[in-house]
């Protein structure tokens, strides 16, 4: 990472849970907070102001939600990556702001420990869910087109080998699994990564499995 610090917004309608996510965050060196917002419409007017890397997307608050305002930042601020905060009981809202163009989400009840790292993650664009969950959201509430023979012809500007990282990019699996998974070193799989995502035209890895799924090139089970 550069020495840059990871420039963040926090977006929650609550006074007291930004307050909380803002501690935290204040106290790691390399993130700076450099906005807050009660919504969606100012948590996008707050990221494109302040030139934001990371905005912390509640889903459900008043006036404009975390849906909305995830896609509202994704184009006002195109360099922006959300992280959606979310429990359990909220998949659904989740999964769609997945399709919005959040890059991922982070569980209200996790470890404050968790959430730098979750940050910072975000902003690398490396993994940051459980792969458990990431594919019980994609497979509860992606509608998969009927099971054929073939790859999808979306895919076939891939290689073999990037058909077989894409694979187990849907899986869950980090770039040192895939890398120990299909003996290749980690290098050559971040290769790999940036060059699917290039191809299909994707901000990211969790777009990526979206499409796997979606797509049928993957399916689900265990």
């Amino acid at each position: 990472m550069s020495g840059r610090r990871v420039r963040v917004v926090l977006a929650d309608d609550q006074a007291l849970v930004r307050g909380g996510l803002r501690a935290i965050l204040d106290a790691e060196d390399d993130i700076e907070v450099v906005a807050e917002a009660d919504d969606g419409g100012a948590a996008a007017r707050a990221a494109a102001a302040e030139r934001a890397d990371v905005v912390l997307m509640d889903v459900q608050m008043p006036g404009v939600d975390g849906l909305e305002g995830t896609r509202r930042v994704i184009a006002s601020r195109p360099g922006c990556r959300v992280l959606v905060l979310t429990t359990f009981d909220l998949d659904e809202y989740v999964f769609a702001a997945l399709r919005a163009g959040a890059s991922g989400f982070l569980l209200k009840t996790s470890d404050p420990a968790e959430l730098a790292a979750a940050v910072r993650a975000c902003h690398s664009g490396e993994w940051l869910f459980a792969p458990t969950v990431t594919r019980r959201l994609v497979e509860a509430y992606v509608s998969r087109p009927p099971g054929g023979a073939g790859i999808p012809p979306v895919m076939r500007s891939l290689t073999d080998r990037e058909l077989d990282v894409l694979r187990a990019i849907a899986r869950g699996l980090s770039n040192a699994e895939i890398a120990t998974e299909l003996y290749l070193g980690e290098a050559t799989v971040r290769t790999h990564v940036t060059r699917i995502l290039a191809k299909l035209g994707l901000r990211d890895r969790v777009q990526a499995v979206v499409l796997a799924y979606e797509t049928g090139l993957v399916a689900p089970g265990p």
